[in-house]
């Protein structure tokens, strides 16, 4: 049985940082590309970043220069490190396999002004 299991979202002021986590378990982790998305309240889902099996990253223009993907095979983690962080950061970040229907329950993430 294939779990993603997101954690680390949390309330916090603009400016201020976050680190997700995502532990993945019940699949080969290391060869698995894997997906930090989101979806605010009225909106569609959107990607964040993504990472390969072999450690390339790809991030969304909103995430680019503030955000930062990563994994550690080892623990079969996927993180996304959040600086400076906005208001419109605002959703639900949920943690998943691309093309599949691999997906965790999402964490809350709120940015105040």
């Amino acid at each position: 049985q294939v779990q993603l299991v997101e954690s680390g979202g949390d309330l916090v002021q603009a400016g201020g940082s976050l680190r997700l986590s995502c532990t993945v378990s019940g699949i080969i982790f290391r060869t698995n590309m894997f997906m930090w998305s989101r979806q605010a309240p009225g909106d569609v889902r959107e990607s964040v970043a993504t990472i390969t099996g072999l450690g390339s990253t790809n991030y969304s223009n909103s995430a680019k220069g503030r955000f930062t993907i990563s994994r550690d095979n080892a623990k079969k983690t996927v993180y996304l490190q959040m600086n400076s962080l906005k208001p419109e950061d605002t959703a639900v970040y949920y943690c998943s396999i691309p093309r599949t229907s691999y997906r965790g329950q999402g964490t809350q993430v709120t940015v105040s002004s």
